[in-house]
């Protein structure tokens, strides 16, 4: 991982929030709040895949008690990484400096965003980790567990990148630094998009840290994971794995 050197780094800048939902009604609200109490300068985008459940109405209303909160209306359900890649392009088309992936659900505390900002001070990129000393998960089942430690263990070893949770989805960029990742050809979707991002931001040297932090289990609604987002994960980490140890051989550089 890069160790940053001696780089300077500029201010932050306003942060942006980004939180996609899917069926959210009933966690919104309340993770609206909590991000606008432990973050009072940051604002919001809710990203909604068109929710048949109404957390798109819920969010206009939101927005329209909050000059701080903002609305993206999708066309519908298109997964996690296209609807963080449209949320990626509003806010920096609109000048924020640091852009954040959270969950709806709560599963990623508000309360700890302050941390990972404090370390964005000194970093391109900065991951809210479970499985580094002092993360943690609340609530899971062993096998949820298994599955997470080993995908982040697999893709870390097939990768070459060395992140303890490489496939965590709280985060906060630079815009500077999403802006060197080639955004524009990412199709990776569901939890292989956060593989896909880490992975493009250690290959450009990029600086990146991890941070601990506490994973609890949505209490609300339905989790999105499902076999054919852990398929897609398998078949592309493996795909990448394959592909940089082929441009090893022929002695390319490029991440594939």
């Amino acid at each position: 991982m890069n160790d940053g050197g001696q780089r300077r780094y500029g201010p932050l800048g306003t942060a942006l929030v980004i939180i996609p939902t899917y069926n959210e009604a009933e966690n919104i609200k309340a993770i609206v709040s909590r991000v606008r109490a432990s973050v009072p300068e940051a604002e919001i985008l809710i990203a909604d895949d068109n929710s048949p459940d109404g957390t798109g109405k819920l969010a206009d209303e939101l927005a329209a008690e909050d000059g701080h909160v903002h609305v993206l209306h999708r066309k519908g359900k298109e997964g996690l990484g296209a609807a963080y890649l449209a949320g990626f392009r509003w806010g920096v088309e609109r000048g924020y400096g640091v852009l954040v992936e959270m969950d709806a659900d709560g599963s990623h505390r508000p309360e700890e965003l302050p941390r990972l900002l404090t370390a964005l001070k000194s970093a391109d990129l900065v991951l809210g980790s479970r499985w580094v000393p002092g993360g943690r998960v609340v609530n899971w089942p062993k096998s949820r567990e298994f599955l997470s430690r080993g995908g982040s263990t697999y893709s870390r070893l097939l990768l070459g990148v060395p992140i303890r949770d490489v496939t965590g989805g709280f985060r906060a960029f630079r815009r500077e630094t999403l802006e060197g990742l080639g955004l524009d050809d990412v199709a990776s979707q569901g939890y292989c998009f956060q593989v896909d991002l880490a992975r493009r931001a250690i290959a450009a040297g990029f600086h990146v840290i991890e941070v601990p932090i506490t994973f609890v289990e949505r209490e609300h609604g339905d989790s999105k994971m499902s076999r054919d987002i852990v398929v897609e994960a398998l078949w592309r980490v493996t795909a990448w794995g394959v592909g940089a140890r082929a441009n090893q051989l022929l002695g390319r550089g490029k991440t594939p």
